[in-house]
């Protein structure tokens, strides 16, 4: 299968945002989107308002509702009678908008409890709870809310239909391990298998032991069924009961999980493949895109790339050379109005060319579109646990995923779906399903959140699917190095109970508590709040020099961290300013999500009782900080100059290089820290995150990695223990 390679874009055909008619154009995209948006929300609030009329929920609305309402019947019959019910069903069947208000509607609601579902993503979240708040009647925050990472819009006591994130709901397991306020837990997209879902499912397990009363619906787009079916069994396993076992098993619902299948409105869909390798994906997908709005009739298009920049790339591009077409971009970090406006349908007569990234598979359902273009990739985290180092790779999605994005094509009628690679290379490269991530990823957090929530032994854990040991063993070891563990292997006071109680991951979380004790937590709330959204920087296509001009404005020699600092200090110097961002080639809305982030984030250490100190111009005082929470992601200098990969890590002795992105691309400090990896070809990574530090801080540190006080340079110094 081809690479994805670099960009090689034909000269003359980039989109200059600088230029008058592109941005007239780009306006005059944004406002039919917005109209369009309007007009549709108009209409399904004027049907939400006939059928409260009529006394109709929207679950319940009659045939029309969907293959939800066409099953209503067994699906009541199922929860009532067995505590796990796994449902499936395409998507875009209504598993995630219908199954919620049905459950409502149907008396799970009595008595203050509420019904809540899971989400791997908050974008799907988020969506969700305004389009059910619209379809029942009400405002987001009062009968349906939904609470995600720094944001929550719900009333207790009143919020019936909750949607919310897996590591939401995870987090809440902390304070009520039972879910007491819950009657049903619906688990949504569970076939995508995130280390937040396995972990919530292994909990759910374990908690209906417990709580016989829980119901737990587990839904999927695949058929991989048996899976959940094997695994919520719990027929054999017996109940905790206070020895009322077998007279409470006769009053309970059955063990043994229920199957229901729902069928989706889908025709077919023509797949066509590439006749030759494709070098460079992102190119070919605007090309096959310009080829379908040429040489096709009426129907809306969907593009699948892997990352926000791509789709940036493609959409500027599509907006150049696309005539009387409607072209917007979806990924997660997109402000939840313009997702809106990719997921409405277009005005009659104009084509709607929406380019997302994999939060389009199955999360959202975007109406209209009869062409799919798949990019046949997919970026992934990918976790070393032998190098220690977890990595961004653009690798080839599965053949499920393919056919899910295929599956998008034929929901309005027959479709059509061009993938990116040759039949030989579909049939021959990609794996059947995906890996499940708990097998290829970082576990510091997963074990963290366990011991917090008692689960002594990690290892012996009821998973869906049992993650790497090699993966188990550096997290127990690196929370250890960071002071969270104990000898016992328990959760430390106070560090480690902090520390589980802060919603960051362990790295960061342990950097911004050492800098309570430095003076400067202040200064590590702001980059703490900075790391939260993917990326603060607009790059958009020919603002290449003025991208650079901005990062020079803000750039110091203390690295990419201190760098965000300065930025989010001239943030808020603007007063949060819109227009300072755009002069500044930096993006207001994740601006706006990191200044929310350090609120909450600021309220947390209250809630710890840490002081809040700021430590003014001592930069050395925050780098040791950074250097407390990331020590286990230290590089030493190989060898003073170029090079490609100048540096190795400390652990694991990897040779990487500093990503070109970088505030200290091209410099040469002794030895750094970083925050993540990606991997640019089979054997090359860059680092991204970079900070300078000292090799002596290392061993004062995390002496249980780092035994030899000395200078960095090549192997030798500061090795790990």
């Amino acid at each position: 299968m081809g690479g994805h390679g670099g960009l090689n874009i034909t000269g003359g055909k980039s989109w200059n945002p600088a230029g008058a008619a592109q941005r007239a154009r780009v306006a005059a995209d944004e406002a039919q989107a917005a109209e369009a948006a309007a007009g549709a929300r108009a209409a399904r609030a004027q049907a939400a308002g006939e059928r409260a009329r009529a006394g109709l929920s929207a679950a319940g609305s009659g045939a029309g509702a969907g293959p939800v309402a066409a099953r209503r019947r067994e699906l009541l019959f199922l929860l009532e009678g067995h505590s796990t019910v796994v449902v499936v069903g395409p998507a875009g069947c209504g598993k995630t908008t219908r199954i919620p208000p049905l459950l409502r509607a149907s008396g799970w609601c009595a008595g203050g409890r509420a019904v809540v579902c899971t989400q791997p993503r908050r974008v799907a979240a988020v969506a969700a709870a305004h389009r059910v708040a619209e379809d029942v009647g009400c405002a987001v925050g009062a009968e349906v809310g939904y609470s995600v990472r720094f944001e929550r819009r719900e009333e207790p006591g009143r919020t019936a239909i909750r949607y919310c994130t897996d590591g939401v709901l995870l987090r809440e397991m902390l304070e009520d391990p039972l879910l007491s306020h819950f009657s049903v837990v619906m688990v949504d997209e569970a076939h995508e298998r995130s280390v937040a879902t396995d972990l919530l499912l292994g909990l759910l397990r374990k908690v209906q032991r417990r709580r016989p009363d829980l119901r737990v619906v587990i839904s999927s787009a695949t058929l991989d069924a048996e899976v959940f079916v094997r695994f919520f069994d719990l027929s054999r396993a017996g109940l905790r009961a206070g020895g009322r076992g077998e007279q409470l098993r006769e009053l309970v619902p059955s063990l043994k999980p229920a199957v229901l299948t729902l069928e989706g409105t889908v025709y077919p869909v023509d797949v066509f493949y590439a006749r030759e390798n494709v070098a460079d994906y992102v190119k070919a997908a605007v090309e096959t895109v310009r080829e379908i709005h040429k040489a096709e009739g009426p129907g809306d298009i969907l593009v699948f790339l892997t990352s926000e920049s791509e789709v940036l790339e493609a959409t500027g591009l599509l907006r150049d050379e696309l005539g009387g077409a409607l072209v917007l971009p979806l990924f997660a970090e997109l402000p939840r109005e313009s997702q809106a406006n990719a997921l409405l349908p277009s005005r009659r007569g104009v084509r709607k060319v929406v380019v997302a990234t994999n939060v389009a598979e199955t999360s959202l359902t975007i109406e209209g579109v009869v062409f799919v273009v798949d990019s046949c990739f997919v970026k992934r985290k990918r976790y070393c646990p032998l190098r220690g180092i977890e990595s961004l790779r653009v690798e080839p999605e599965s053949k499920a995923s393919a056919a899910q994005r295929a599956g998008r094509a034929g929901r309005l009628r027959p479709g059509k779906c061009f993938r990116l690679c040759t039949e030989a290379a579909f049939h021959g490269e990609l794996l059947d399903t995906e890996v499940p991530q708990i097998a290829e990823s970082d576990l510091c957090a997963t074990v963290l959140q366990l011991k917090a929530m008692g689960v002594d032994n990690v290892v012996g854990f009821d998973w869906v699917a049992p993650p790497s040991p090699e993966a188990m063993v550096h997290a127990l070891d690196l929370l250890y190095a960071m002071g969270a563990l104990g000898d016992d292997a328990k959760l430390t006071s106070p560090l480690g109970v902090r520390l589980a109680e802060l919603p960051l991951h362990p790295t960061v979380g342990k950097a911004l508590l050492a800098s309570a004790e430095l003076g400067c937590s202040e200064e590590l709330l702001s980059i703490a709040a900075m790391l939260t959204p993917k990326s603060v920087w607009s790059a958009r296509r020919g603002r290449a020099k003025a991208l650079a001009a901005a990062k020079a404005m803000f750039a110091v020699g203390e690295g990419d961290l201190v760098t965000f600092l300065n930025v989010y200090l001239g943030y808020e110097e603007s007063n949060q300013s819109s227009e300072w961002c755009r002069e500044h080639c930096l993006n207001p809305h994740a601006l706006r999500a990191a200044w929310k982030s350090r609120g909450q984030l600021g309220r947390a250490l209250d809630a710890l009782k840490i002081e809040k100190i700021s430590g003014g111009t001592d930069m050395e005082s925050v780098r040791k900080a950074i250097a407390h929470g990331f020590f286990a992601n230290a590089a030493s200098l190989m060898r003073a100059g170029g090079g490609h990969a100048p540096y190795e890590t400390i652990q694991g002795a990897l040779p990487v290089s500093v990503h070109a992105s970088s505030v200290l691309h091209g410099s040469s400090p002794p030895t750094v820290v970083f925050t993540v990896a990606e991997q640019s070809s089979s054997d090359s990574y860059e680092i991204r995150g970079v900070t300078p530090i000292e090799a002596t801080w290392l061993p004062d540190i995390a002496p249980q990695l780092y035994h030899t006080r000395g200078h960095a340079g090549p192997p030798g110094a500061a090795r790990p223990a």
